[in-house]
């Protein structure tokens, strides 16, 4: 047994079991971003369907970095299948109001043509919309558009208040924000050890399409005409080329309480970085970023896990978190799964529930700047190598095999798995059990991954990574156009769409100063 995975104490478990509430009410909460592309699989150029409502102000459909890149968002739930259902219903709705264009299936995208055509989001006249769409610019001069057209899943995720009930009295500590608020710190600095693991099991982008690289020094390997790879990769989109930025990697963001982490944030966004500064802010009148610092607003930090609270109108996420501390936790380092029709599925959300539970109650050691050093390295271990049986990752203290490490921290899950299934009582009655007995499966079998999978189906029918990805966004566009909302369920995302467009011209009137003195109130700290 390697003593560097945490066992859950039996005092937890066993005051737990005594208060099923207690964990039979997580909150979870899916962000699925997905390109719209034209039939022949080329990004859409068009601007957001005016029929989707206004993506400054709608609730559950907005856009991310590009006006393409469209972003669905459920409500908080309490059960994946009402989950996975909202998020269904969003989908079907989108489809019947994109006409023939398709929601790309895969996180890396294929035909995005130059850097310069790639739309970056419109949001209307206002003043926050100008800031929304100038953050965006800021991000295609500072990394290039054509890595923010990489799109993912985010899960939120959340415990209700009689989890926090017991899990006060079990640590002997006073029930109050700031306890919750430092029990999701620890929860963040056990993610980001053990998080390598969901990058290994659900990584679905181990090939890419020629046409992302170009002339980019990828040190991939050729798979066929059209497609590159690494033959154990997992998830592309988490390494290299993906969200990895050189400004940022020598930033060290410490989560071992929220002062620290507001600490080493607000220095991220009130120092100038030089070469930022040298592009300019403001050229010739036009806007190219918000700001020359290293990091334009919170947003911009690459994380695979964020702290986060909702905001009021004006105020910003850092000032949230440090005034009402953290409400939810945002895992941001899960691929989008082409072979299920929303991207991710109820088994996968269990486990997410499992691991994320785990990382909470177990003990967290803080974290170092030499801590984070490591996990990076693990991490673009698993992204090249992650399916190589012979994988070492590093521990704190040695080297150790991969599926050794997997199956400590899967262990660790087990008694949560049992209680979950006592807490939901589902007819199946082990449905958690399941969950988690099908990612013991992957780490045994490693051809049971999502990535092992897109690869075997590329193999088998003798495609390219973009013929790959065209079929299985095909394939889903007949899924949902063959299950077409009902008429109420239909006028009721009509209704608001029309709400949000309404929304937005009223905040667009309400605008009283001009962009340059919105944007100095914008970025200031309290």
């Amino acid at each position: 047994m390697v003593d560097f995975v945490t066992r859950i104490s039996k005092e937890i478990l066993t005051a737990l079991r005594s208060d099923l509430s207690s964990v039979s009410d997580v909150q979870r909460g899916i962000e699925k971003e997905s390109l719209r592309v034209r039939g022949d699989g080329a990004l859409s150029v068009q601007a957001h369907p005016a029929a989707l409502g206004s993506a400054l102000t709608h609730p559950h459909i907005t856009t991310d970095f590009s006006e393409a890149q469209l972003e669905l968002i459920t409500d908080v739930h309490g059960s994946p299948e009402a989950c996975i259902t909202q998020l269904e219903e969003v989908h079907r709705f989108v489809y019947q109001n994109i006409g023939e264009e398709l929601l790309w299936t895969t996180s890396m995208p294929c035909i995005l043509g130059a850097d310069e055509t790639i739309p970056v989001g419109r949001y209307g006249s206002s003043n926050i919309a100008t800031a929304k769409t100038v953050y965006r610019l800021g991000l295609g001069n500072r990394y290039g558009r054509l890595m923010q057209t990489i799109s993912g899943i985010h899960y939120n995720f959340s415990v209700p208040e009689a989890f926090w009930r017991v899990f006060a009295r079990c640590r002997g500590a006073k029930l109050d924000q700031d306890f919750r608020t430092d029990s999701y710190f620890g929860l963040i600095r056990n993610f980001r050890h053990h998080s390598w693991l969901l990058i290994y099991l659900f990584g679905a982008s181990p090939a890419i399409c020629k046409s992302f690289v170009k002339n980019t020094d990828h040190q991939l390997d050729m798979l066929d005409e059209g497609s590159l790879y690494l033959p154990h990769a997992t998830s592309l989109r988490m390494g290299r080329l993906g969200y990895q930025s050189d400004a940022q990697s020598s930033l060290h963001i410490s989560y071992n309480s929220l002062a620290q982490y507001a600490q080493s944030m607000h220095e991220a966004l009130t120092k100038p970085f030089p070469s930022y500064e040298a592009s300019g802010v403001r050229v010739d009148g036009e806007y190219r970023q918000l700001t020359s610092t290293l990091l334009q607003i919170e947003n911009e930090f690459y994380g695979t896990i964020r702290p986060k609270r909702p905001i009021r109108t004006g105020e910003r996420p850092l000032t949230a978190l440090r005034d009402r501390g953290v409400e939810y936790v945002e895992v941001r380092c899960l691929d989008l799964n082409p072979f299920l029709p929303v991207g991710i599925d109820e088994t996968q959300i269990r486990f997410l529930d499992l691991f994320l539970l785990y990382c909470l109650v177990a003990d967290s050691p803080e974290d170092s700047k030499a801590e984070s050093e490591r996990m990076g390295r693990n991490q673009l271990a698993i992204v090249a190598k992650g399916r190589d049986p012979s994988l070492e990752l590093e521990s704190p203290f040695e080297k150790v095999d991969k599926g050794r490490w997997a199956n400590e921290i899967l262990a660790g899950c087990e008694p949560l798995s049992v209680l979950l299934d006592e807490a939901h009582d589902s007819r199946d009655g082990n449905l958690y059990r399941q969950a988690l007995q099908a990612q013991k499966t992957k780490v045994i079998h490693p051809e049971q991954t999502p990535s092992a999978q897109v690869l075997a189906s590329m193999a088998e029918h003798q495609v390219p990574f973009f013929r790959f990805a065209m079929n299985q966004s095909l394939a889903h566009k007949a899924y949902f156009d063959s299950r077409t909302l009902e008429p109420e369920k239909l006028a009721l995302f009509e209704t608001l769409s029309r709400r949000s467009i309404a929304r937005q011209r009223e905040i667009e009137a309400a605008d009283t100063v001009d962009f340059p003195t919105f944007l100095e109130s914008y970025l200031a700290f309290e």
